[in-house]
């Protein structure tokens, strides 16, 4: 009898192997600076990481991706369904498989899980935020327990450092909306709070038609100065930390700023332009990140 729970045992490790090479291949394939990022990182660590972000990412292509019209609540909802059943029936995606056994090795709780799938869902009922505070609830749950679940893979649990990872990761959501105004409005999305278009007597109307005037600049710019002022709230967070995490946070930080350089040099136009990092970019970046050390 020893034999054969020896065996089986070996063959979920085996299972669980071939779920998490799963997660680091999505991973691989789906973030840009998560390659980089992978080659410092110790084994059990970046196998947590790409668990997490398989997690998330799929979860967000369920939010976004055209071929999930029409499904995608139902598609979250089942994606949520699987991860409650963590621990009480067999994993039927590999991502959970993953999860499954880094939720246990690591006693990670499950409620900042539960606040990035209430982002996603709301994207698919919510698409107009009134106040800058209604926006700042959404990146709360959109962003911020990302960094909390990253910091925690890495052994921390400091509250102190929480509040900055919150900071930063909230600089970095609103970075990333501003980049993607277009396409959001395409999707019928849009995370400019409406008190923002109120102040600066700017319509949705003028966004759909494209009017770039002082009135516009105006507004992306109160948008640009928001994450501004948050990416400096949180730019401490790396000099806090141990290599390599150190320097994958100090990259991230250094993305979201160069994100929003782009942005004050298409003259805050994201309409017209999509500001974007190049690789050549992220090049620079790491040798920047990595000069900091």
């Amino acid at each position: 009898m020893g034999g054969l729970k020896a065996a089986a045992a070996a063959a979920k490790d085996a299972d669980t192997s071939a779920a998490y090479e799963y997660c680091l291949q999505l991973a691989r394939e789906r973030f840009r600076s998560f390659p980089v990022g992978l080659r410092f990182m110790a084994g059990s660590t970046r196998r947590h990481v790409a668990a997490l972000y398989a997690f998330i990412r799929i979860a967000d292509d369920f939010a976004d991706e055209p071929e999930f019209e029409g499904s995608r609540v139902q598609r979250l909802e089942d994606w949520g369904r699987q991860f409650w059943d963590l621990g009480q029936a067999p994993p039927q995606h590999p991502v959970f498989l993953a999860l499954g056994r880094t939720l246990s090795e690591l006693s990670l709780p499950r409620e900042p899980f539960a606040q990035i799938l209430s982002a996603f869902q709301q994207d698919c009922a919510k698409t107009r935020y009134e106040t800058e505070a209604e926006l700042l609830d959404y990146c709360r749950r959109a962003a911020e327990p990302v960094g909390r679940l990253v910091l925690m893979i890495h052994g921390y649990r400091d509250e102190e450092l929480f509040k900055l990872s919150d900071k930063m990761c909230a600089a970095l959501q609103l970075a990333s909306l501003l980049q993607d105004l277009g396409c959001d409005l395409r999707r019928d999305r849009l995370y400019i709070p409406q008190e923002d278009l109120k102040a600066f007597s700017y319509t949705e109307a003028d966004l759909r038609m494209g009017v770039v005037n002082e009135r516009y600049r105006d507004l992306i710019k109160t948008q640009w100065k928001r994450a501004r002022a948050l990416f400096e709230e949180g730019r401490d967070l790396p000099k806090r930390l141990s290599w390599p995490l150190n320097w994958e946070v100090r990259l991230a930080w250094l993305g979201g700023m160069e994100l929003l350089r782009k942005v004050h040099k298409l003259g805050y136009d994201v309409l017209s332009r999509r500001a974007s990092i190049s690789a050549w970019d992220w090049t620079g970046l790491v040798l920047k990140a990595l000069a900091k050390r």
